[in-house]
């Protein structure tokens, strides 16, 4: 088997079995140098969001392009990979965060919950009752599992440690600028349209996986994919949000009110019952067949492109 897949499966369950490192993370420096040089070339320009996108996202790819080379070998090349992988995956401190939001809910405590569920929304999240809450935990369980499992997976099957590396800065960037706010309207639309492309591919995985993963819901998760994904604000959550709310017989999409009082009436997507708690473990469950059905696919992705490419 090639090395490059070898690296993704074994980082894909360094993240399953480990999550995200509790200090020294490779995202938390990256972000820590994305504030500085936005402190640097900050103004409400999309010529100079343009310029930070570049200078961070290059400069994090060229880095990935240099420890490809240093690694020679192929067990080299293979550990490399693993550890680029394991260090842009977020499923497993996806699927945590949300069960804390559970626990809170299943013990009736419901302020705990709207603070927990902050470590996984942008949202305000202060006037939710239990079954926004957990609308919105079921929501940001499906759209990060394709931005931060499916996704980076693809890439890295494509483009190796430089793709993995590089998506990862992207939606890093995203998550800091691309706000629609006075602030980042201009400055961070570059950030969000990166993102935005960056996505589309693992979006459509994450759906065609959903599928697979419920094959009795199929049909109605391919419904409500086809009929609601378009009325999302993004192109990519919506596609992967419609797909869970149809194969979890569930209704997600509504209201939401963010700090500085900018309110987003989002389209419904599905047509089954409002969300309950019990769907929070649902979705994280869903979650977990689609990241194992994208890391095979990255692996089966990489060996059969090394095949081609002998050939």
């Amino acid at each position: 088997m090639r090395a490059r897949a070898v690296g993704l499966l074994a980082g894909y369950a360094a993240d399953r079995a480990l999550g995200d490192p509790r200090r020294l993370h490779p995202v938390a420096g990256f972000g820590t140098t994305a504030r500085a040089v936005e402190d640097l070339l900050y103004a409400d320009s999309r010529a100079r969001g343009l310029a930070h996108t570049a200078l961070l996202v290059g400069g994090t790819v060229a880095c990935g392009v240099a420890a490809e080379r240093l690694a020679r070998r192929p067990v080299a090349r293979a550990a490399v990979t693993a550890a680029a992988t394991w260090a842009v995956l977020g499923g497993r401190s996806l699927s945590r965060e949300a069960a804390a939001v559970h626990a809170h809910l299943a013990a009736d405590d419901l302020p705990a919950a709207r603070q927990r569920l902050t470590h996984l929304v942008g949202r305000d999240t202060a006037d939710l009752d239990a079954g926004e809450v957990a609308r919105a935990a079921v929501e940001s369980v499906a759209e990060n599992t394709s931005d931060a499992v499916v996704a980076p997976l693809v890439w890295g099957a494509l483009g190796g440690v430089p793709a993995l590396l590089g998506h990862r800065a992207a939606n890093t960037l995203d998550a800091m600028v691309g706000h629609h706010d006075p602030r980042y309207e201009r400055f961070g639309w570059a950030s969000a349209r990166l993102d935005d492309l960056l996505n589309l591919p693992g979006s459509r995985l994450s759906g065609l996986l959903v599928l697979a993963a419920a094959p009795s819901k199929a049909p109605a998760a391919a419904r409500a994919w086809r009929r609601d994904a378009a009325g999302h604000p993004s192109p990519n959550g919506g596609v992967v949000e419609a797909a869970f709310a149809g194969a979890l017989g569930i209704r997600l999409g509504g209201t939401n009110r963010y700090h500085g009082h900018r309110i987003e009436h989002r389209a419904l997507l599905g047509d089954g019952r409002s969300a309950r708690p019990e769907d929070i473990l649902r979705a994280t469950g869903l979650a977990g067949l689609v990241g194992l059905g994208a890391a095979a696919t990255a692996a089966l992705v990489s060996v059969r492109g090394r095949l081609l490419g002998r050939r």
